[in-house]
């Protein structure tokens, strides 16, 4: 779900992103932070999904990112499959101190692809770098895998905030370059043929396969703490 709607006073941007994961790898905590700048050190599973909408700003442009927080926990991911549908931003996350739940990631991306509608914007997080002692997953493990998927990657704690809100920031502008070429492209093909799109001022983002996204961009981008 990403959508442009404008005339000649506003403009209005909407994006769906979806956090996953496994559970208890901090995806609450992470959208808490980012979005009321507050940690929850003994918070409990997600029980189903809950969102927010957090306003930024994008090249003097205000977006609105719709953050799904999906629940991590097997018995309710048939739940939850159905909030993939309408995404076009995700945050894969996995705990830096448990390697099992960064060996789940390819679980997580096959299902993310299997539901969703449109080639989706995904940032791989290695979430609680603070925990440097128990550190399970190298940083370099986490950008090699990231690479081969061809996803941006950075390494987060929600618990100090490092990275966290440039982990959000990174996905919804990458959406919002996404769809501006795409809102250039269609004015432009209005200038051409005034009758295009007849009076609708809306233009909703569509997946069209990996030519949509600039891979040089995407690959080896890496960030952490």
């Amino acid at each position: 779900m990403a959508f442009y709607s404008g005339d000649e006073q506003t403009e209005d941007y909407l994006f769906k992103i979806v956090l996953i994961g496994d559970s208890a790898v901090g995806k609450s905590n992470l959208l808490s932070r980012f979005a009321r700048d507050e940690f929850y050190p003994n918070s409990k599973s997600t029980i189903g999904v809950e969102f927010q909408t957090q306003k930024m700003d994008i090249n003097g442009k205000e977006v609105k990112a719709q953050i799904w927080d999906t629940a991590g926990q097997e018995r309710f991911r048939a739940v939850t499959s159905a909030y993939y549908r309408g995404a076009v931003g995700a945050l894969l996350v996995y705990d830096i101190s448990r390697r099992q739940t960064f060996d789940s990631i390819g679980r997580w991306l096959n299902e993310l692809h299997t539901h969703s509608d449109m080639n989706v914007v995904t940032i791989l997080v290695g979430n609680k770098s603070d925990l440097k002692d128990a550190r399970e997953v190298t940083t370099a493990e986490g950008k090699t895998l990231a690479e081969a998927q061809g996803l941006f990657f950075i390494e987060t704690s929600a618990l100090d905030s490092s990275n966290v809100v440039v982990a959000f920031q990174t996905v919804v502008r990458e959406i919002y370059n996404i769809l501006s070429r795409k809102v250039i492209q269609s004015q432009e093909l209005k200038k051409q043929d005034p009758s295009w799109m007849g009076n609708g001022k809306t233009v909703v983002l569509q997946g069209n396969g990996n030519d949509e996204l600039d891979g040089q961009s995407k690959k080896g981008w890496c960030c952490s703490s």
